[in-house]
């Protein structure tokens, strides 16, 4: 039986598509973990972490499917943005259908690692007051948070309540571009408008 813990993840797509179909299994166990990561990071209401989870594979497959070496980044970053398009799709979907307004399932802790705008500080810092701002305090502070953030929603455009959402996810604009099918500097437009309007807020 090969070894198949020395192979990177592009010789193993290789090897899955001439036939090798444990290879696919390699993969798939390799990224689970991105893959529930990606769900705890979903916060839309009506998709609850195990339909996220089971939307992520299905991205992950799709990414195995998809990915060309010689076009995409990494495996990895490509089937980071699958993953997160395949369950923000099917999220959106379940929250259009029970007509609900966001729910308080939310990761608000990830960097802004490509905002061009990191300078205003964090999004998450014009909703909450409280000077402390470790995990501990937000926590206490959730229903603030989650009142906050349904109000913010409100004022959005829907281009600017998409953003918005996956911006709170954690991914940087040009993660968030790419997911919604835009250029990066329309996307970092947008959340600079997001940014206006929680001000005024």
């Amino acid at each position: 039986m090969p070894d198949y813990t020395q192979k990177t993840d592009e010789e193993l797509i290789m090897a899955y598509r001439d036939g090798d179909e444990a290879a696919i299994d390699v993969i798939v166990n390799r990224h689970k973990g991105l893959v529930r990561k990606k769900a705890k990071s979903m916060f839309i209401l009506g998709a609850d972490k195990d339909d996220l989870i089971q939307e992520g594979m299905i991205g992950l497959f799709k990414a195995i499917r998809d990915y060309d070496a010689g076009r995409d980044a990494s495996f990895y970053t490509f089937a980071s943005l699958c993953v997160t398009r395949q369950m923000y799709t099917a999220a959106s979907a379940a929250t259009r259908q029970k007509h609900e307004p966001l729910n308080s399932y939310i990761s608000i802790y990830g960097d802004e690692k490509e905002d061009a705008s990191q300078s205003q500080g964090p999004l998450i810092e014009m909703l909450v007051d409280a000077t402390d701002q470790n995990p501990e305090s937000l926590i206490i502070h959730k229903e603030e948070i989650r009142l906050k953030l349904e109000k913010a929603r409100a004022e959005l455009s829907e281009l600017e309540k998409q953003v918005f959402d996956l911006f709170l996810t954690g991914l940087s604009y040009s993660e968030i571009a790419k997911v919604l099918g835009r250029d990066e500097k329309s996307t970092d437009n947008t959340l600079s408008r997001i940014r206006g309007k929680l001000k005024k807020m």
